[in-house]
């Protein structure tokens, strides 16, 4: 049980004959992020939003309102919150383990939240037979249950210690690649330009760690803030220059010397470091002549 946080949902993880209790807790969250409220420009007071009635114009209290499914321009038919729960399959508050699969198998433009999975007081030891046994077999679990008023397919992995549930997009959320890639010009490029996106590629390999990321946009409204507190110029957005057909190559042959030039120049450093050139190497003995020269007063001295 995670100690200092609010578990989101609280229920039951089944696989076969074997259940366990067990508790979410959210992985991802944006309660860091920088956030504005509306003011009205006249009175520099904070706006409050109010429900209008279309038709009369009269504000409508949040008792009177409720939920309506347009079935025509203006009409609606009325639907109630008790009306909408009860339509909800009935559930147990069970995570049911429907299948095990290769973890590679679900893309992730499915994926929706993730939630981080403990045991909840009992059951530890189902739940670490399941966590070991799956991470043994290379294996994810699919999973479904009602959670937050909906039935969700939930994809289980090994995570760290414990367990990670991410939440899946229904088919029909998910929007089909080829309409977006539909107008993709069909070109074939090889040669010298092919060869330098490789060289580029290969100078830029690193490593996923998610600690050197920064929020560029956050920070740039931290510094807005910041500036409009302390009355400084305002930043001015930079311009971004789309590389012409016709320069691509040229651009290609900039980026690739520039990497080149990155990479050599710590050597070339360690190299000046270690030999120097004739110039350097006289200068050291002039600095060496009359270090000896001054060194006996500058001992008394001290």
């Amino acid at each position: 049980m995670a100690s200092g946080m609010r578990a989101q949902w609280k229920g039951f993880l089944k696989f076969g004959e074997v259940s366990c209790g067990i508790a979410l807790y959210t992985a991802a969250s944006t309660s860091e992020r920088i956030t504005f409220n509306t003011i009205n420009k006249a009175t520099g007071n904070r706006v409050n939003r109010i429900f209008i009635d279309s038709e009369t114009g009269d504000p409508v209290p949040k008792e009177s309102q409720t939920k309506g499914f347009e079935i025509d321009n203006g009409q609606y038919i009325i639907i109630d919150p008790e009306e909408v729960a009860a339509t909800i399959p009935e559930s147990n508050k069970t995570l049911n383990i429907e299948a095990f699969i290769p973890c590679s198998d679900v893309d992730d433009v499915y994926f929706d939240k993730p939630y981080y999975l403990t045991p909840d007081k009992m059951g530890d030891d189902a739940f670490i037979a399941l966590r070991d046994g799956m991470a043994q077999s290379e294996v994810a679990a699919i999973a479904r249950t009602v959670l937050f008023r909906r039935m969700r397919t939930v994809l289980i992995r090994p995570h760290g210690k414990g367990l990670i549930a991410t939440t899946l997009n229904n088919d029909y959320e998910v929007r089909s690649s080829k309409k977006a890639f539909e107008e993709m010009p069909k070109i074939k490029i090889e040669g010298e330009m092919l060869d330098l996106a490789k060289h580029i590629i290969s100078t830029k390999k690193g490593e996923f760690d998610p600690a050197t990321f920064d929020d560029r946009y956050e920070a740039a409204l931290a510094e807005l803030v910041k500036a409009k507190i302390e009355g400084k110029a305002l930043p001015k957005a930079k311009k971004v220059e789309v590389s012409k057909p016709n320069d691509l190559l040229a651009a290609l042959r900039e980026s690739a010397g520039m990497m080149k030039a990155a990479a050599d120049k710590p050597k070339r450093t360690a190299a000046n470091a270690n030999t120097g050139t004739g110039r350097q190497r006289a200068a050291r003995g002039t600095a060496s002549k009359t270090s000896s020269a001054r060194s006996a007063p500058h001992r008394k001295a001290s």
